[in-house]
């Protein structure tokens, strides 16, 4: 008796837990920890040379987030990163992914220096898209949660322009 009710409960807990989060429409996939937390359900790339390979042969527009792991603004921008249904969305339907802890040996990914948070756009020509910026004059690439309709909108231009120059 005890284990029926215990096993009642925790297929409750369970389905409770998958309400209001995306699942991706191929069903719900293991989490990955290259993921640190921005979209557990989202496939991540693992490197820059992968993300580019895999924009170029899906032919995809490639989105590069700088964080760190202790910094205040990255983990209000992961919270909401990863909470927005939307967002999480059209990662995983348009968007090859990476979240990078480190900088890249790729100078175009730091066009107006290094700092964090920052979200860089890569065509699948591999055309980093330095026109694709936040709102912010000193910090173009920089987006603090209160901007998650700004990157929403950026994110549209990225696939837009992608399918208007190719």
């Amino acid at each position: 008796m005890i284990k029926a009710v215990l096993s009642a409960l925790l297929v409750l807990v369970a389905l409770s837990s998958t309400f209001g989060k995306y699942i991706p429409k191929t069903g719900r996939r293991t989490p990955q920890t290259l993921s640190r937390g921005w979209g557990d359900q989202l496939i991540w790339a693992q490197t820059y040379e992968e993300a580019l390979y895999w924009s170029r042969s899906r032919n995809k527009p490639l989105m590069v987030i700088f964080h760190l792991k202790d910094c205040p603004h990255s983990q209000a921008l992961k919270k909401t990163l990863s909470d927005d249904v939307e967002i999480q969305r059209a990662l995983d339907e348009d968007f090859i992914i990476l979240n990078l802890m480190y900088e890249t040996t790729d100078k175009h990914l730091s066009p107006d220096g290094q700092y964090v948070p920052r979200i860089i756009f890569v065509d699948p020509s591999m055309t980093v898209r330095a026109d694709i910026t936040g709102r912010y004059a000193n910090r173009m690439y920089a987006y603090e949660p209160s901007d998650i309709k700004i990157l929403m909108d950026n994110m549209k231009k990225a696939k837009k322009l992608l399918k208007s120059e190719l």
